[in-house]
């Protein structure tokens, strides 16, 4: 038998991949464009629709039935549409159609061009300027010949200076109430006036919000006070009526050796508007300072202070004590008030 192995033969199969040759793809020289509409059509789609019955593929309306539309609505006589353009204004100027014409039409043609011209002498004149005559610039209502004689007061102002004293709130510095300015001076502090211009809006926005206050007979406010129903409707009359409501009018000022010797008098010394707004309102916020904190956040320190305001038009603040003690004691120091000798 002959032998199974066959030794020209290899035990296995070598694999063996080509070498990739490039291929050279030939191009046409003439490239065609592609088709610019499609080569179907499928019958299946439906028809568009039909445009010419919209509003903006109606054609535009004449002028003239623009015009008798707008007359319409203004309830005015409009342009008569009915009637067309006349033949004596379609031929004007055409002397070859005017010849045309049906004799009526070339009579009546005749009639009115001999009848438009002028007859006469004018009864005035054409002269730009009149020559003779007193006047020769006279008045006539429409331009004024003459300059005004009148020279302005200051050179360089072309609409005059404003009326002094200038009106309250014109001037950009003093445009705020008086005691609006002297309270938010004494909020501030290390000269933080924007914090202090903060707690002063919020406090009249305490005020404004308030509910109506109630008044104690014991207590009364200034005399001409507003009812208390219109206080919260004017914050800022509800801050100068709290304010000037507990301000005391005098202060009692301690003088060594007036009436001789080493002793101290109490003399009472009277104080102006501002001291005594001054005076009003350190008490007030000493008063709001000992109050407790209803709240967190910024606007803390402006409620205490409106609500101290507010105990104050009520008569439950302890600045109305502190007054009617100094008031007390400057009348019982009235003596002591030496009033110099005349020579």
């Amino acid at each position: 038998m002959p032998p199974r192995l066959n030794l020209l033969s290899f035990s296995r199969q070598i694999p063996y991949r080509p070498k990739p040759q490039t291929q050279w793809r030939i191009q046409p020289a003439v490239r065609i464009a592609p088709a610019q509409c499609r080569a179907y059509v499928d019958a299946k789609d439906p028809a568009p629709a039909d445009r010419s019955k919209r509003v903006d593929a109606k054609p535009l309306d004449t002028v003239s039935d623009e015009a008798r539309a707008t007359s319409e609505v203004m309830g005015e006589t409009g342009p008569e549409t009915e009637q067309g353009t006349p033949v004596e204004d379609v031929v004007k100027g055409d002397k070859e159609a005017q010849a045309k014409l049906p004799k009526v039409m070339q009579d009546k043609l005749k009639a009115n061009s001999s009848g438009s011209g002028p007859k006469g002498t004018r009864s005035y004149s054409t002269a730009s300027t009149p020559t003779t005559g007193a006047d020769p610039y006279p008045d006539m209502g429409l331009l004024t010949f003459n300059p005004d004689p009148v020279a302005p007061d200051v050179p360089g102002v072309k609409f005059g200076l404003p009326s002094l004293p200038l009106p309250k709130g014109s001037h950009l510095k003093y445009r705020y109430d008086d005691i609006v300015d002297q309270v938010t001076n004494l909020l501030m502090r290390h000269g933080r006036k924007s914090v202090a211009q903060r707690n002063m809006s919020l406090i009249l926005q305490h005020l404004r919000t308030s509910p109506i206050p109630t008044i104690n007979p014991a207590r009364p406010l200034l005399p001409g006070a507003p009812p208390p129903s219109h206080l919260p409707l004017n914050p800022i009359l509800y801050l100068t009526l709290a304010i000037d409501s507990v301000a005391p009018l005098l202060r009692i000022r301690s003088q060594r050796g007036a009436a001789g010797g080493g002793v101290a008098l109490q003399i009472p010394v009277p104080l102006g508007q501002r001291q005594r707004r001054r005076t009003s309102v350190e008490w007030i916020l000493g008063n709001a300072s000992k109050r407790r904190t209803m709240g967190s956040g910024k606007g803390g320190f402006a409620q205490r202070i409106a609500q101290e305001l507010i105990a104050c038009v009520e008569g439950k603040s302890s600045a109305w004590e502190r007054r009617n003690a100094i008031h007390k004691l400057g009348v019982a120091a009235r003596a002591n008030i030496v009033m110099p000798r005349r020579r």
